[in-house]
């Protein structure tokens, strides 16, 4: 079960919105990000990119473009408690406004929506709360749904159960097999992501329990 809360999220000023982007593989959301952030009009700014892992693509890809990067693995911890608590405190470091999980694969803890919640943004490749976990195309396509598509949501302490930013829908055509949805999902939801990153970059958003709006 969830907790009820509000966020609002507090005014910059001038200044970009800090972005913190956490990895686990090639990083093609995080490129898609740092391509928008090149236009000083998107908003944003990715400050620092984290993994779970060393030698991912994310990680490569921040380091060529100058960004500190970090690594926290959770086998380097006795505990997942302990694991969390150092995330939350590589995150913490780089003064987030903002922190994305692009392809990141671990789920995070208590300390870590202590200090995030409210902004802490995952996609997931579904139309939740339909086909929540790892298998979304698999899933949907097993149904037999003539729509599938991808959500971005608000991370709060279940499995993709948070306040749902926004949803792009995909057909499924008749010849789709677990992979080529999956490919179609993928370039819709990149989009979506930018997009509303840099809307919320721009005018700020509130978290108002299962309610999400861009804006005061």
């Amino acid at each position: 079960m969830t907790t009820e809360r509000t966020f609002r999220s507090p005014p910059r000023g001038s200044s970009p919105c800090r972005l913190v982007v956490l990895v686990s593989g090639g990083g093609s959301n995080l490129a898609a990000l740092l391509s928008a952030c090149q236009d000083p009009a998107y908003g944003a700014e990715v400050v620092a990119v984290g993994a779970d892992r060393p030698g991912t693509g994310g990680e490569r890809m921040a380091a060529e473009h100058g960004i500190p990067t970090f690594v926290e693995r959770l086998s380097g911890h006795g505990t997942r408690a302990e694991w969390d608590a150092a995330l939350t405190e590589q995150v913490r470091a780089h003064r987030p406004d903002l922190v994305v999980s692009a392809g990141f694969l671990k789920l995070v803890g208590a300390t870590f929506l202590g200090a995030f919640g409210g902004r802490f943004l995952n996609t997931h490749n579904s139309l939740l709360p339909a086909f929540a976990g790892v298998h979304g195309p698999r899933d949907a396509l097993a149904y037999g749904v003539k729509l599938a598509g991808a959500t971005l949501f608000v991370v709060d302490e279940g499995v993709d159960t948070g306040a749902i930013v926004a949803q792009v829908a995909v057909p499924v055509h008749d010849s789709d097999t677990e992979e080529t949805l999956t490919e179609r999902i993928k370039v819709a939801e990149r989009a979506q992501l930018v997009e509303h990153v840099g809307r919320m970059a721009r005018e700020g958003w509130t978290v108002e329990g299962r309610s999400f709006r861009i804006g005061g």
